[in-house]
């Protein structure tokens, strides 16, 4: 993370001292055929800017989390545990999970299904999980393990969930932590690739 931060320093300086602060205006010429009108940037300043925008944006979730963990715009929160090799999956297509979540508030258990002998298989991209979640599933490649929390709009929203068979009641807007793990894409298995012999 250190690492990241000195690069868009330099960055930063190589885009120009100006990149991150707004520029003085420049004044008018004095001809009717000038292309520079008052409040116009000149065209270094007006590239030192762009080009210090464009480092600001790309750094900027860096920056804002430097405690490792991603936020993206719906609030969703994600901490890598653990880093995998295997590939990422597509939207549609057939993941094997393994997940553990609990609402933050309360600490209570909503589910957990690590030392299950079979993993949880999902469509990436379905809906048949929180959107939260959801939203982070084809981000992992598989091996990966990430801690999610997602936010209350993402999750069950004001109204929460009732208890039902075997299912504990969460309250409304509730805040889940939601620690996955993809375990498999059938599929995309180098064993069965093998077997059928299809590239």
């Amino acid at each position: 993370m250190r690492t990241s931060v000195v690069i868009c320093c330099i960055l930063a300086k190589l885009a120009g001292t100006d990149a991150f602060t707004v520029s003085p205006t420049v004044t008018s010429r004095s001809t009717s055929t000038s292309l520079y009108a008052e409040g116009e940037l000149s065209r270094s300043n007006f590239l030192q800017t762009i080009a210090g925008t464009v480092v600001a944006t790309a750094i900027s979730p860096l920056i804002a989390n430097a405690d490792g963990s991603v936020k993206l715009p719906s609030g969703t929160v994600y901490d890598v545990i653990k880093s995998g090799e295997g590939p990422k999956p597509t939207v549609g297509e057939l993941a094997a999970i393994r997940f553990r979540a609990e609402v933050v508030q309360t600490g209570n258990k909503i589910d957990d299904i690590f030392d299950m002998p079979e993993p949880y298989y999902t469509r990436v991209g379905s809906g048949g999980l929180l959107k939260g979640v959801e939203e982070v599933l084809p981000l992992m490649r598989v091996g990966d393990r990430y801690l999610i929390t997602v936010p209350n709009n993402m999750a069950f929203g004001p109204k929460g969930r009732p208890s039902s068979a075997g299912k504990p009641r969460i309250p409304g807007d509730a805040i889940i932590s939601f620690e996955v793990e993809m375990v498999g894409l059938p599929g995309k298995e180098q064993e069965l690739i093998d077997i059928i012999g299809d590239e």
